[in-house]
């Protein structure tokens, strides 16, 4: 079981870059849906 409860021993930074990774992919997402739920609420807004 040691060999399943320590897969960084393997793996060495990459979970650690992965994680970072999957952080910075959040934020574009956050602020893309942010930025774009703005421009479609702009453009109703003058068109109508």
């Amino acid at each position: 079981m040691s060999e399943l409860s320590r897969p960084d021993d393997d793996y060495g930074d990459l979970g650690e870059r992965r994680n970072r990774r999957i952080r910075v992919i959040a934020w574009v997402v956050i602020v893309a849906l942010i930025l774009g739920g703005g421009g479609a609420t702009l453009v109703t807004l003058i068109l109508g």
